[in-house]
């Protein structure tokens, strides 16, 4: 405490031992430049420790999410590649599949074809053969007629 403050005290009414244990009660409780500036040197001390300290934590993270980004990369890459390969196999299934079905139709649309020329020959054949019974028949049955035609005729004539 500085004596001018001393003094005021002294003459408000403050006793000399009250203005003597507030004296020394200041001294104890207020801070001098000294320990303030020892305490910005400490907080300034433990602001770069601590900077120190997240600057190391932010690149561990750094490289541990990097680590962990390739890991995961790399993950995708096989997936991706084995799916890929999957749907190559998949795809050269189905194409072997196809390829055996139409080889399978096809065969059975040339024995569908070829039974079907069978049948149409042996209906042609037929009907062929029907025709020729047909024209020996007319055949027959015009020559008698032709016959009965010439005896009525002659006989018509041999009566007139």
């Amino acid at each position: 405490m500085s004596a001018s403050a001393i003094l005021k005290l002294q003459q408000v009414g403050f006793t000399s031992e009250q203005v003597a244990a507030l004296a020394e009660f200041m001294d104890t409780q207020a801070a001098s430049k000294a320990d303030l500036n020892d305490l910005e040197h400490r907080l300034g001390t433990q602001l770069t420790e601590l900077r120190s300290e997240l600057k190391g934590d932010i690149a561990e993270l750094r490289s541990a999410l990097k680590s962990d980004l390739a890991a995961l990369r790399s993950e995708v890459k096989g997936d991706s590649t084995e799916l890929r390969s999957e749907l190559k196999g998949d795809v050269a299934e189905l194409r072997n599949a196809l390829r055996s079905d139409l080889a399978a139709l096809r065969g059975e649309v040339k024995s569908d074809s070829t039974e079907l020329r069978s049948e149409l020959k042996s209906d042609i054949s037929e009907v062929s053969s029907n025709l020729k019974l047909l024209e020996q028949r007319m055949t027959i049955k015009l020559g008698s007629m032709m016959f009965v035609a010439v005896g009525a005729v002659a006989a018509l004539v041999r009566l007139l």
